[in-house]
């Protein structure tokens, strides 16, 4: 930590999953401030970041690859996207199998090929 409180991230490598806007956007900001190299998946469509759903493991895989094509690891990964929210009474099957590719598998493989 510096003098300030805030640590240090300067040559460090940041994943921030739904990181488009919102409190993943502050957050890769935040780290960004920090001296990170930053980089974000989202599936919404914009500029200056990785578009896909990580709900997909293609994307996942297409996304890890650019990655460590660039860097030879990843000191930080933030989980942040947000996977459906539902109750059970209107929640389907199929949309709780995608949160659960979002909120649990994705980030359990997104780690696994980035280790």
């Amino acid at each position: 930590m510096n003098m300030t409180g805030q640590h240090d991230f300067k040559n460090k490598v940041v994943i921030v999953t739904g990181g488009a806007n919102g409190i993943g956007k502050r957050i890769a900001g935040e780290f960004r401030a920090a001296g990170a190299t930053v980089y974000i998946i989202d599936k919404q469509e914009g500029d200056g970041y990785f578009v896909g759903d990580i709900a997909s493991k293609e994307v996942l895989e297409a996304f890890a690859a650019e990655i460590l094509a660039k860097h030879d690891k990843v000191d930080c990964i933030i989980n942040n996207a947000l996977p459906l929210m539902k109750g059970i009474d209107e929640c389907t099957y199929e949309e709780f199998q995608y949160a659960m590719s979002v909120g649990v598998t994705a980030p359990f493989y997104l780690v696994k090929l980035l280790q």
